[in-house]
C-alpha cells in the first residue's frame, strides 16, 4: 500500500479531530487545531497534540501493518487480564465480561488504553492501528471521516490511547 493513501486518510477533519483529540482535552486544552493550508498538516501550537498527531501520522504511513491486527489487539487485553485482574474472557473472536456479554465499545476501548501499559503495549497499539487503517482503505475507505462508524469509534479510540500513552515523554521523543 502506497504511504500516500495513510495520508490521505488522515487527512485534517474536524470530525477526526473531535473523535481523537476531544477526549484528551483534560490534559491539553488545545485540542481543536489548525491546519496548514500548504502543506495539509496540523500547525504545531502550543498546549496541543499536533505535534503527537502529525509524527504519529507520520509514523502508521511507514508501518508495515501486521498480517491480523485483532491479534495486537488481543495481547493489550490479555495484558489487563492478567495483570489488573479484569473478568474478562476471550470468547471466539470476542472479548466479553465475566457474564459472557460483549464489552460495550467504551469498555474496549479502556481495555486497550490500559493494555498499553504493558512493555509492548504501545507498539501494539501502533500495529492494531495501521492494521485499521489498511483494512478501512483495502474496503474503499479511503479517509478516517468515510470508515464504518463502529470502526471509525475503534481506532479513535487507539489513537486517542497512542497520544495518551506518548504525551508524557513528548519532549523526550524531540
Amino acid at each position: 500500500m502506497n504511504m500516500n493513501n495513510i495520508k490521505i486518510f488522515f487527512e485534517p477533519s474536524e470530525f477526526m479531530e473531535h473523535e481523537v483529540l476531544r477526549p484528551l482535552s483534560h490534559i491539553r486544552g488545545n485540542w481543536d487545531l489548525y491546519i496548514d493550508s500548504e502543506s495539509r498538516r496540523y500547525i504545531e501550537e502550543e498546549d496541543s497534540f499536533a505535534t503527537l498527531f502529525n509524527a504519529l501520522i507520520d509514523e502508521l504511513a511507514v508501518t508495515q501493518p501486521p498480517l491480523r491486527y485483532h491479534d495486537n489487539e488481543d495481547r493489550l487485553g490479555e495484558y489487563v487480564q492478567r495483570h489488573l485482574n479484569w473478568k474478562i474472557k476471550k470468547s471466539g473472536s470476542t472479548w466479553v465480561n465475566q457474564d459472557g456479554s460483549r464489552l460495550h465499545s467504551s469498555d474496549y476501548l479502556a481495555l486497550l488504553e490500559q493494555g498499553a501499559f504493558d512493555y509492548q503495549g504501545i507498539h501494539n497499539l501502533v500495529l492494531a492501528a495501521s492494521g485499521r487503517v489498511h483494512a478501512a482503505i483495502q474496503r474503499g475507505q479511503m479517509h478516517f471521516d468515510d470508515m464504518e462508524r463502529s470502526h471509525q469509534i475503534i481506532l479513535a479510540g487507539v489513537l486517542g490511547a497512542i497520544l495518551y500513552h506518548r504525551e508524557p515523554y513528548e519532549e523526550v521523543e524531540k
